[in-house]
């Protein structure tokens, strides 16, 4: 039996699971992806990753502001079997997950009940948790609070960072797609219900926290740092001058926090110490510490913000 499955999902993320489904022998009717948005200092207008993937390969593209009555009368009348939703980033509403004879399931990147919400890698390595993972989960009006249906577990090593940690999830869940519309298909999906007392929320990254506080201890810096890199990056400022870091690593070593300790641009933290890897300094380039270092000079001993 061929299944016909509507796709919603938005960034690179869902670019691999996307893909894994167009090459089944089931039918996507479309694709669903936010609107155009404006990027870079440039300003100019910049379709998701999705919609470019889909348009490369003529699948009809449909970017609403919003799911009206129109919208879901139109989704109705493709009449799908399955809608897969992948970081999508717009909540369904409930006369849409009403639909007859339609089933609704989410490839969320943790292992629900933990981390419900916008950002669950990130939160998962700010949190320094061990591991992480795929749930596949039938959609409920209720966020990301459905039964599941699967789920696989990936390692967090302290170097990881939010691009490679996405990447790695992202081909699992390509995997576990393939799995899931197989029991689908043979009507062989158990789903079982979350543990509510269990559940927690990855809330979206606010600015707010992308600056390091150098009271925090040294993992946990190099935990900010791999959470939010590439975007929206951690930072912190030199004599006026906002620094991303790219990469870091801890160090034994001690000071008051925040204190530059020596010549290879070691930062103190409440425990430990950083050693700055690469970094970009705001209007350039990524650049190694070491590159850094020869063009603009640092005293041992500055204590930074």
């Amino acid at each position: 039996m061929t299944l016909n499955i509507i796709f919603m999902g938005t960034p690179e993320f869902a670019v691999p699971i996307l893909k894994s489904i167009i090459e089944t022998n089931h039918r996507v009717l479309e694709v669903y992806t936010q609107p155009p948005q404006k990027r870079n200092r440039g300003q100019k207008m910049h379709n998701s990753p999705i919609h470019d993937f889909s348009k490369k390969l003529d699948i009809p593209i449909n970017c609403p502001s919003n799911f009206d009555k129109n919208e879901v009368d139109h989704i109705k009348k493709l009449k799908p079997d399955l809608v897969i939703v992948v970081a999508y980033g717009k909540i369904l509403p409930t006369d849409l997950l009403n639909l007859d004879k339609v089933l609704f399931i989410n490839v969320h990147a943790s292992l629900l009940p933990k981390w419900r919400g916008a950002a669950p890698m990130q939160r998962a390595i700010m949190n320094m948790d061990q591991e992480t993972g795929i749930s596949i989960m039938k959609i409920v009006p209720k966020l990301d609070a459905g039964p599941i249906l699967m789920q696989s577990k990936i390692k967090i090593t302290q170097e990881i960072n939010h691009q490679e940690l996405s990447n790695k999830m992202s081909k699992l869940g390509a995997k576990l797609i393939l799995d899931t519309i197989k029991l689908i298909k043979n009507n062989k999906a158990n789903f079982i219900e979350q543990n509510e007392a269990e559940a927690t929320y990855a809330k979206k990254i606010q600015k707010t926290e992308t600056k390091i506080n150098w009271n925090d201890a040294a993992d946990k810096v190099v935990a900010k740092i791999n959470a939010l890199y590439p975007n929206p990056g951690s930072w912190f400022d030199l004599n006026g001058t906002r620094i991303k870091i790219i990469k870091a690593k801890e160090i034994m070593s001690k000071g008051v926090p925040g204190t530059i300790l020596d010549k290879k641009f070691t930062i103190a933290c409440s425990k430990n110490a950083i050693q700055i890897i690469e970094l970009k300094k705001e209007g350039k380039q990524i650049m190694t510490a070491e590159e850094f270092l020869r063009g603009n000079e640092i005293k041992t001993g500055l204590t930074l913000n």
